[in-house]
Formats: structure tokens, sequence, C-alpha cells
């Protein structure tokens, strides 16, 4: 028998569809009588349970698989994760903001989104997989800059906007405080 590698099944599963299937495992393995055993393991079939097959334990092939395709899907959803990272920046979003959507901090989100980067770059000739060419990948690295520059023109506006209108605050703040001390003078 062979064992069922992530690399097997990531070619053969959407995201979708290896969830689906993972949860179809995952259920009926939850749902088996704890009790019952599957002989000795070696068939690729689940016993039947008094429930039925659907509940029957899963067999050592399925178990594995069912292994094999929680990997998968955590590779897919990190493969997916990066792709909105990358949306993200392209619509103007801060590595600051970025961290902060992923619960992490800016610095580690765009260390994570520069790894993601440099391994499409090594996958370029890979079998079934569609990989970047040069240009692709610099554009990549370019819109990914460093954690604390500007993700493009209209952040850097808002920062300029944001300092400006917190100047402008200050100012009234200021306005507001020389002319109440003028009303107390005057009192």
């Amino acid at each position: 028998m062979s064992t069922t590698t992530p690399d097997d099944l990531e070619g053969r599963f959407t995201l979708p569809a290896a969830v689906a299937r993972y949860d179809a495992l995952r259920t009926r393995d939850a749902l088996a009588a704890p009790d019952e055993e599957n002989g000795d393991g070696e068939g690729d079939e689940g016993g039947e349970s008094a429930g039925g097959p659907e509940y029957a334990p899963l067999a050592r092939g399925e178990a594995l698989e069912l292994l094999a395709l929680g990997e998968v899907i955590a590779r897919k959803a990190l493969y997916g994760r990066q792709l909105s990272v990358r949306s993200a920046r392209r619509a103007g979003a801060s590595w600051s903001q970025i961290g902060a959507a992923l619960g992490t901090t800016k610095q580690a989100a765009w260390e994570a989104h520069k790894r993601w980067i440099d391994e499409q770059a090594e996958r370029d000739d890979d079998p079934g997989h569609w990989g970047w060419d040069e240009h692709a990948i610099a554009a990549a690295r370019a819109l990914a800059g460093e954690p604390g520059e500007p993700s493009g023109p209209d952040e850097g506006d808002d920062q300029a906007r944001g300092k400006a209108e917190a100047e402008d605050k200050g100012e009234a703040n200021g306005e507001a405080k020389g002319e109440a001390k003028r009303a107390g003078e005057d009192a």
C-alpha cells in the first residue's frame, strides 16, 4: 500500500474539494464508535459500524489521507492568504493594517509575504505550477515594499492628510485656549 502524501493530493484537489473530503472523513472518524476496531488496519475500506457504513471507523489509508488533506488545506489556505495580502497592498493597505487584519505585526506580515514571493520565484520551473517570470517577481517585490514604506500614493497622501489634520487640530486647540484665556482676562 502506498502512502498518500500532500504532494500527491495537492494537484488533485481544489481547496473546496479538499475541505469537503476532509470534512467527510473527519466527521466519519468522529462519529465512529470508539470501541470499534478495523481489524489489523491494513485495508483501505473502513469496517461496518452499528450505525452503518457512514459511521465506520477510518481505515489506515483513510486516516493517512485525512492527515495529508489537512496539510493540503493549510498549504492552499496559506497561498490564498498571500494572494489576499497582495490584493490588500494593491488596494493601498499599509503593512500595519495588514498585520492587524492578520492578528500579527506589520514586520511579521511583511516577512511572511516576502518569503512567499521568494518561494514563488523558486517554483518557476515546477511542473503544474504557473510560476512567475522575472517581471512578475520584480512587480510583486516592488508592491510589497518595506514595512515602513507607504503602499502607494494614496497611503502617502493619507499620512500627509492625517498629519495636516493633526496640525490643524492642534492649531484650533491653541486658538480655543487663547480665546478662553482672553475671555478670562476680560472678566
